[in-house]
């Protein structure tokens, strides 16, 4: 038998994830300040206490919502690093892998669009670093250790190349029509990296 804490951990954790369920699609649909705290939780078919109780709020979803998809982008980029010959290779499938990613709806809206104005600056970019710039930074660290990459200070080309890639992606997100803006990306950040290769 299922003890009284274990089922209140599931439920709270089932709860959790239905409010970020729903938050993803109707903020991916409308935009964070298109969607009403009132309408958020009657789609998850629950209270507005239940929101605040585990989120603060709806820029706590929001907050929480945006972390999560960031952690997700990050696994989708190292598993599709993690197929390659080389380090070089790797490095070079997981930026356009990121770049990729931000043709999804729900990632230019939320992730690209949104985050920046509803989080803060500072907030969006500590995430983004906690994920994405600490991936970033193995890959060219391991291309250099294998020779692919001139020796050089890594933080700078990592802060440099993030930039680049993130400018790119806001372009995408922004494009009307992100596939054509995607293959332009791709042809730009091959040239980049191949202007780096040793």
């Amino acid at each position: 038998m299922t003890k009284p804490e274990n089922r209140q951990a599931l439920r709270t954790e089932s709860t959790r994830a239905r409010l970020l369920e729903v938050a993803r699609g109707l903020f991916a649909e409308r935009g964070f300040a298109g969607v009403p705290a009132e309408e958020l939780v009657a789609r998850a078919g629950l209270t507005r206490g239940a929101l605040y109780h585990h989120f603060g709020g709806k820029e706590g979803l929001f907050a929480a919502l945006y972390e999560q998809m960031q952690q997700e982008l990050t696994e989708q980029i190292n598993a599709r690093a993690e197929g390659a010959l080389d380090p070089w290779s790797a490095l070079k499938l997981g930026c356009q892998a990121f770049l990729e990613a931000c043709t999804d709806r729900a990632v230019q809206q939320i992730v690209l669009l949104d985050a920046p104005a509803v989080l803060s600056w500072e907030r969006w970019r500590e995430v983004n670093s906690q994920y994405g710039l600490g991936s970033l930074k193995d890959g060219l660290q391991a291309a250099m250790q294998a020779g692919f990459l001139e020796p050089q200070p890594l933080d700078a080309l990592a802060h440099l190349l993030e930039g680049a890639m993130n400018e790119a992606a806001m372009w995408i997100a922004r494009s009307p029509d992100p596939k054509t803006a995607l293959q332009q990306a791709h042809k730009a950040l091959d040239g980049l990296l191949e202007g780096l290769r040793h």
